[in-house]
């Protein structure tokens, strides 16, 4: 058991002794500063007399006393002794810890899609608490309801926000509490009692097939650039349907070495990390969209040449639709964004050409029900290249 005994050590250069109490635990001794301060007349043979000084020890060194009876402390070396009793009452700044959170899972963790989301769910979050600087303390379980209610009328905010700060939350309690030591310094758990809301079921986003049909004959608009942005635009749309819905995020990053014999194989950004197969996929180029990728083919790394014109798949993908924006208008197409080729590849597929929903899904590159029945298979995906064809023909008369 640790001892307790209030001293001083060297005299400053005011003249004034701090007063310390010295902690003592397995024969090793270490100091905790206190606030209080004596001169030499309070001092007899360098022990404290002064007893307004000796009474306030006192009192710190019960409310010690206390704190460690509460814990096992037998492993403990006098250094973890002492920061216990230093940090144990010290409130612990929720925004640092996020942004630390949020920061470790773009760069070391490699998630930066996903840090977005974290990142603007901890911002949604300040804002209603009105800080940049929200301490643990204040994340009660009213005040994390108070907030969910506030986003209510979002689609999708108000369960991938509240999602994304339980994450944090409890990577915290993590860090921070020791549940087999009994050292407990984030007190409160507020998502116990929160029952996080349902994202609103989007709204089906696949196109008709006559507005498809306008959309990819339609004209680009007159422009000095050698390539366009509504150009751009318009040939990635052609390259994201004629792929199986393929993401444009996977379109930026895709390099020579995914290209085999006129085959894309690569793994999908967004769900690789958290997947056993790595979201792994493998479709074939079709004949119709060749000549785009010799028109963006690149001279490095890259097999598109996208990364010359845009920092990152983000960039890419924003550019792309705003560039979509100003085609659609040009031909006088309703509002469509690159997502909505995605969904239309999906429909047509089921509804047009006679795939099931698995099948859809396959070749979507969506995570599958039958995760232990797959362990056993070893994938084939010509069928999806085949699939594609289908959707292909059926919208343009060959693929």
């Amino acid at each position: 058991m640790a001892t307790f005994k209030a001293c001083v050590r060297s005299q400053r250069s005011d003249g004034l002794f701090a007063v310390l109490i010295r902690v003592t635990h397995n024969r090793v001794a270490r100091y905790i500063n206190t606030d209080k301060t004596v001169d030499k007349s309070k001092l007899r043979k360098g022990e404290i007399k002064d007893p307004e000084i000796l009474s306030y020890c006192s009192n710190l060194i019960k409310l010690y006393s206390d704190r460690l009876n509460a814990v096992d402390i037998s492993s403990w070396d006098t250094n973890e002794v002492v920061s216990y009793l230093q940090h144990i009452d010290e409130d612990i700044s929720f925004s640092k810890y996020a942004r630390k959170y949020v920061l470790e899972m773009a760069t070391v963790r490699g998630m930066v899609r996903n840090a977005k989301n974290y990142r603007w769910a901890y911002q949604s979050l300040e804002r209603f608490a009105e800080s940049e600087n929200i301490m643990f303390s204040k994340l009660t379980t009213k005040f994390i309801q108070d907030w969910i209610s506030s986003l209510a009328s979002t689609n999708r905010a108000k369960e991938m926000y509240p999602t994304c700060i339980r994450m944090i939350y409890n990577a915290a309690l993590e860090e921070y509490n020791d549940y087999d030591k009994n050292i407990i310094r984030i007190k409160l758990q507020p998502f116990r009692k929160i029952s996080i809301p349902k994202a609103d079921v989007p709204e089906k986003r696949a196109l008709d097939i006559d507005i498809l049909k306008r959309f990819f004959t339609g004209e680009i608009p007159e422009s000095n650039l050698k390539v366009s942005l509504p150009e751009l635009s318009r040939d990635v749309a052609e390259m994201v349907f004629c792929l199986a819905g393929m993401n444009t995020a996977d379109i930026f990053e895709l390099r020579k070495e995914n290209l085999r014999e006129g085959v894309l194989c690569y793994h999908r950004l967004k769900t690789k990390k958290f997947r056993r197969d790595g979201a792994y996929l493998e479709i074939k180029i079709p004949s119709r969209i060749l000549y785009l990728f010799e028109k963006y083919k690149s001279d490095n790394e890259y097999l598109l040449n996208f990364n010359k014109r845009y920092q990152d798949g983000n960039c890419f993908n924003v550019n792309v639709n705003n560039g979509l924006k100003s085609y659609c208008k040009y031909n006088e197409l309703p509002d469509i964004c690159i997502y909505n080729f995605r969904h239309s590849w999906a429909t047509i597929a089921q509804n047009n050409c006679g795939a099931s929903t698995a099948e859809v899904g396959f070749a979507l590159n969506h995570a599958s029900a039958h995760r232990v029945t797959e362990g056993y298979i070893k994938k084939d995906y010509s069928p999806i290249s085949m699939l594609n064809n289908k959707v292909i023909e059926y919208v343009f008369g060959e693929y």
